[in-house]
């Protein structure tokens, strides 16, 4: 069994997590590989020295078949640990050093537990659809959460968002989210778009700042193609990609399509999505008090 260990050095990691981290590897003779970024931490933060070949770069590579990534973070840092991932086959874990965190798996205090359940191969694992995304500036990318195109200027933007070839609406405003399911509870969330549960199959168009009231978000199948067509107005555009940025011209297309590929996301033993929620939006609080 092999750890694919990812994080960002912007997380605020104690000496104790990560003694914490390689105390259950060894524990376990677990094999490790980890992140240039994340080694960097592990050295200077603990005074070792990572072994060159354990360490990967902008992607993971080939790893063995029994193999799990652990990314530790925030949501965010699952995102970009997914980026990284070369093999979509390999089960995908978030240890919540963040805030929110409603892609996360275990706590700080459920690091253990999560090692327990790796070396039983006792994982509770979730097929997560994904987005294929489609353009000239962008080539051929994929997301978990969303694609958005949105404005980077002060003057408005224009989206045309078109579903098999039938126009759904133009968007004039910052722009439109394009979400999967998984993503309804991230940006979309924000933005005012509607919760939906993981195993839906559906996108969601979620407009951004629209300067039409009327503009709601709208839930399609995600079996459909999304068209959004760009205008700009002489000013700029980008377009989010879960966490990467891209430049947009005037007049560009981007096209989506549920991916072929999935992610196979480690969830929490015996705390369902509907859990999630109480707990992560507070639902099961009494503000009258």
């Amino acid at each position: 069994m092999k750890i694919v260990l990812f994080s960002r050095p912007q997380i605020n990691h104690t000496v104790e997590d990560l003694r914490r981290l390689l105390n259950l590897i060894d524990h376990y003779g677990f094999d490790y590989a980890i992140n240039q970024e994340f080694a960097a931490v592990m050295e200077q933060k603990l005074g070792i020295v990572v072994e060159s070949e354990k360490i990967y770069g902008d992607t993971t590579g080939a790893q063995p078949a029994q193999s799990v990534m652990v990314c530790c973070g925030g949501d965010g840092t699952l995102l970009e640990g997914i980026h990284r991932l070369s093999d979509k086959t390999i089960p995908v874990a978030g240890i919540n050093f963040g805030h929110l965190g409603f892609l996360t798996s275990a706590t700080r205090d459920g690091v253990e537990s999560l090692f327990e359940q790796i070396a039983n191969r006792s994982l509770n694992i979730q097929p997560r659809s994904m987005l294929s995304i489609e353009g000239k500036s962008v080539g051929r990318l994929f997301a978990l959460n969303e694609v958005a195109a949105q404005r980077l200027e002060a003057t408005m933007i224009k989206v045309v968002a078109s579903v098999d070839n039938q126009i759904v609406a133009q968007y004039n405003g910052d722009g439109v989210i394009l979400s999967s399911p998984t993503g309804s509870t991230a940006y979309s969330l924000s933005a005012g778009g509607p919760i939906v549960s993981p195993d839906c199959h559906c996108f969601l168009i979620t407009p951004l700042a629209p300067h039409n009231f009327g503009m709601r978000p709208v839930v399609i199948p995600d079996t459909a193609e999304v068209v959004l067509t760009i205008h700009t107005r002489q000013g700029k555009a980008m377009l989010s990609i879960d966490n990467r940025t891209y430049s947009l011209s005037d007049g560009e297309t981007i096209t989506i399509r549920r991916a072929e590929e999935q992610i196979l996301l480690v969830t929490p033993h015996n705390i369902s999505f509907y859990e999630t929620l109480h707990s992560k939006m507070m639902w099961d609080v009494d503000i009258r008090n």
